[in-house]
């Protein structure tokens, strides 16, 4: 595949994103990764991930690459125009905004179907229609209610996943059901509304511990108190207090296990003949292994591990990834401009394209860098574009040197 943004898939797409913080955007940055044209369309101040700080300071420059910046003031009826005329364009509009706002905006899809009935709406919610989708949801309140922080934690101790899985997920979500709408319309040749919810996609991420209820009718505990169904499959501290995760989840991968480390008496232990055997003897056989590997170095096991062909993996920070060995290699990292310029690497999306990364395209853009050239685009003159912004319809026009 080439690289060249219209031999991309969706090179032919465009895609009007008028959302913020992580679900709507990351629907955005897929369709873009994937070669649509997204336009952004942010408040005068900017998107409020741009100033976000602690475990928000990523939000933006992640999911906001290969995108172009409007900023206007939709709530002006001449903003308004402005995105009802880009809307008319568009082959998606993509929205992530509590129940009824669009609609009082004006920016509903009833009044975007009628103006463009080709057009593919996807709504990101918090719920599915039903009785609680007038509720206020976030990433961790689905987490919560819908059993996933239960599964995290230890027992008694909610825990949410360490990254915004539900926002990520339901993005994705909104992305797969946008592009089989725009399928659909191929042969309708009309465009539909497709709704992605945090809570129904938490459900599918609990869905393995809902089916073991239903097939043992015991009900599944929470993963640091579960019953494994693999002996070893855990975290082991070893020399200089080192941590690497260690996995032997068949009868052939003890035998290789036991074998690589000189452990004939382990092999030949009648307790120990069978992975369920296994399982049971946890108690004592872990204990057992992690006295034997406590005077040898992660990475020696590691050479071991993936010298056998075993699983492992060394305990690793997000931060440290972004200069990880793998990644470099196989291109899942590349150079990135931030909206304030400096340059860091960020992680291209999880697939190939005939044996290529989609690329990028577009960093993160500055507050309203695109303004003045889809405005223009759009049939507005210059004249018309300097009314515009001094009555503060649009924002300023936004400067080489970043949005700040």
């Amino acid at each position: 595949m080439s690289t060249e943004p219209d031999a991309l898939p969706c090179a032919d797409l465009r895609v009007v994103e008028f959302t913020h913080m992580v679900m709507g955007p990351t629907c955005g940055l897929i369709l873009g990764d994937l070669g649509a044209e997204v336009i952004k369309i942010e408040p005068l101040e900017g998107d409020n991930t741009r100033t976000l700080l602690g475990s928000g300071a990523g939000f933006f420059p992640t999911f906001n690459r290969n995108k172009k910046s409007l900023a206007v003031n939709a709530k002006d009826p001449r903003g308004l125009e402005i995105v009802l005329r880009l809307a008319a364009t568009a082959d998606v509009f993509s929205e992530n905004f509590r129940g009824g706002a669009m609609d009082r905006l004006g920016l509903g899809y009833e009044t975007l179907r009628r103006l463009n009935p080709r057009l593919v709406y996807v709504a990101h919610k918090g719920f599915l229609p039903g009785p609680h989708d007038h509720r206020t949801a976030l990433d961790e309140v689905v987490q919560m209610m819908g059993g996933l922080a239960y599964m995290t934690g230890p027992e008694g101790r909610p825990l949410r996943a360490g990254s915004s899985v539900n926002d990520i997920m339901g993005g994705m979500f909104g992305a797969i059901g946008a592009l089989a709408a725009l399928r659909q319309r191929e042969r309708t040749g009309c465009g539909q509304e497709v709704q992605s919810a945090l809570f129904e996609n938490n459900i599918l991420l609990v869905a393995q511990h809902m089916m073991q209820f239903a097939v043992t009718g015991q009900a599944a505990s929470p993963m640091p108190s579960r019953i494994s169904a693999w002996a070893i499959y855990d975290v082991f501290t070893v020399a200089a207090g080192e941590q690497i995760f260690l996995a032997v989840v068949s009868d052939k991968q003890w035998r290789v296990f036991c074998d690589a480390f000189g452990w004939a008496d382990l092999i030949d232990d009648p307790r120990l003949g069978s992975n369920n055997q296994r399982v049971l003897a946890r108690d004592w056989m872990l204990p057992l292994l992690r006295e034997r590997l406590a005077g040898r170095s992660a990475a020696e096991i590691g050479t071991i591990f993936e010298r056998e062909g075993l699983p492992f993996a060394p305990i690793t920070r997000p931060d440290q990834l972004l200069d990880d060995p793998h990644l470099l290699a196989s291109g899942g990292l590349v150079p990135v401009t931030l909206p304030d310029g400096r340059v860091t690497r960020t992680p291209l999306l999880p697939l190939t394209l005939d044996g290529r990364r989609p690329p990028l395209r577009l960093d993160p853009p500055r507050l309203g860098e695109h303004t003045d050239e889809l405005l223009l685009r759009l049939g507005y003159r210059e004249g018309e574009l300097a009314d515009l912004r001094a009555a503060g319809v649009i924002g300023p026009a936004a400067s080489a040197d970043g949005d700040r």
